[in-house]
C-alpha cells in the first residue's frame, strides 16, 4: 500500500466553474468596487467600460468587433444570440457534450425552427465538422467543458462563408488561440478562466452579426433582457457600458482584478502558457500510469481547461475516490459531469498553479491505489 502523500495543493479547488481564483486573490482588490452608486453614473458606466475595453485589448480582437456585459452568465449570453439572430437561414448545430447538445435542444425544441441539421458525436470525440454547410448559421462550442474535448483549430471555418458562426467559448477564452475573425459571435462568462465572479456574460459580434441584427427581426417575442436593437438599429450602448439590467458592480470589480492579474502573468500569451503547462503536468502523469486516460480521444482535441479522465476502476469506486480526495482536502469538485461518462474532471486553466497539479496527481495515485485493493 502506497504511503499517503506528504504534500498538498495549496488550492484544492479544482471545480470547472467557478473555478479557482487567482492565486494571490484578495478581497482587498475589490476596495475600489463603486457599491452603492448607480450603474448608469459615469463612475459605474466608467467601471463598466474599463471592463470592456481591457477584454478587447488582452484578448486582440479586431477593432471592429463589440464587446458587450449581459445578464445571465455565459447561459444568457448565448441564449441573447441564438434567439436574437437565428432565423432566416438554415442551421447546423455540432454537438460533442452536454452544453452543445442543450444548445441543440433549445433551436429545436424551444424556437422550433423548420432547417435544423444536427451532428453529434459521443463524449471524448468531434463529429465530422465537414458536414458544415456554410451557407448555413452554425453553432457549436469552441470547448467542451464536461467532455475535455476542443476544437483544434478554426481552419474548417472559411472566410468566405454566407451564414454566421455562433461559437460559446466559455471555457476557451483566455486559454486557447481562438481566431476570432473565424466567430461571429462568441460568448463566455467570467467564471471559467479568470476565476471571476458568475451571474453575467460577455457577448461579442462582429460587423456580420451586427448586420443581421439590424436586417432581420425574428417572428417570436423577445424578452426586455435579449433585445439589442432599437428602431432597427444596433443599440450600442450596451457595449459601451450602458447594460440592459442592473449589473453587480462588485462582480465587475472582480473581473477588473482578474484582468489586472492576467496583465502581471503576460496577458493572453501567459494565460495560455500557464493553462498548457498545467495540462502537460497531467500528460506526463498519465503516460507513467496504465490505469488512467484521458477521455479525449487524440492530443490534438484534448482540452487544457477542462480535463476529463478515465479510471479504470468501477463506476461506483470512482465515485469513492472523488469522495475520498475531497475528505482529504486536497480535491473539492472533481467528480465527472452527471451526464459525462463515470470519470475524474479536474479544471487546470491559467488559476491553477502547476505545482498543485503535480501535487493533485500523487493523490490520486494514492487514492486509486487504495480502492483498487479494497476488493
Amino acid at each position: 500500500m502506497k504511503p499517503k502523500p506528504d504534500i498538498k495543493p495549496d488550492c484544492p479547488n479544482f471545480s470547472s466553474g467557478p473555478c479557482a481564483k487567482h492565486p494571490g486573490y484578495s478581497l482587498d482588490e475589490l476596495k475600489d468596487a463603486p457599491l452603492g452608486r448607480s450603474h448608469r453614473s459615469s463612475l459605474g458606466k466608467g467601471k463598466l467600460a474599463e471592463a470592456i475595453d481591457k477584454t478587447k485589448k488582452i484578448l486582440g480582437l479586431p477593432d471592429n468587433y463589440r464587446v458587450g456585459i449581459v445578464p445571465a452568465s455565459d447561459t444568457g449570453a448565448f441564449e441573447m444570440a441564438i434567439w436574437s439572430l437565428l432565423g432566416p437561414r438554415g442551421v447546423d448545430v455540432f454537438v460533442w457534450e452536454s452544453f452543445s447538445k442543450g444548445w441543440a435542444t433549445d433551436i429545436e425544441k424551444q424556437l422550433k425552427l423548420d432547417s435544423v441539421r444536427v451532428f453529434s458525436a459521443d463524449y471524448g470525440k468531434l463529429p465530422d465538422l465537414s458536414q458544415a454547410d456554410f451557407t448555413n448559421d452554425i453553432v457549436f462550442v469552441w470547448n467542451g467543458t464536461t467532455s475535455g474535448v476542443k476544437l483544434p483549430n478554426g481552419d474548417w471555418i472559411p472566410d468566405n462563408r454566407e451564414g454566421l458562426t455562433l461559437c460559446d467559448a466559455t471555457s476557451a477564452v483566455f486559454a486557447m488561440d481562438i481566431p476570432y475573425e473565424k466567430l461571429d459571435v462568441i460568448t463566455y462568462s467570467w467564471q471559467k478562466v479568470l476565476g471571476g465572479e458568475a451571474a453575467h456574460g460577455i457577448l461579442i459580434l462582429s460587423p456580420r452579426a451586427v448586420e443581421r441584427l439590424e436586417s432581420y427581426a425574428p417572428p417570436w417575442p423577445m424578452p426586455k433582457i435579449f433585445r439589442m436593437t432599437k428602431g432597427g438599429k444596433l443599440n450600442e450602448g450596451i457595449f459601451k457600458g450602458s447594460t440592459i439590467n442592473t449589473p453587480s458592480m462588485l462582480a465587475n470589480e472582480d473581473y477588473l482584478a482578474a484582468l489586472k492579474w492576467t496583465e502581471s502573468v503576460g496577458g493572453l500569451q501567459g494565460l495560455i502558457k500557464r493553462s498548457n503547462a498545467n495540462l502537460a503536468a497531467f500528460e506526463d502523469f498519465v503516460a507513467s500510469h496504465d490505469w488512467i486516460d484521458f477521455l479525449a480521444e487524440s492530443k490534438d482535441i484534448r482540452s487544457n481547461t477542462s480535463v476529463c479522465f478515465t479510471v479504470d476502476l468501477p463506476a461506483e469506486k470512482v465515485k469513492e475516490m472523488v469522495k475520498l480526495l475531497a475528505e482529504e482536502e486536497v480535491a473539492n469538485d472533481c467528480g465527472a459531469y452527471r451526464d459525462a461518462p463515470p470519470g475524474l474532471r479536474f479544471w487546470c486553466g491559467a488559476t491553477i498553479e502547476t505545482s498543485d497539479i503535480e501535487a493533485i496527481c500523487q493523490w490520486i495515485d494514492w487514492a486509486y491505489n487504495i480502492l483498487n485493493n479494497s476488493g
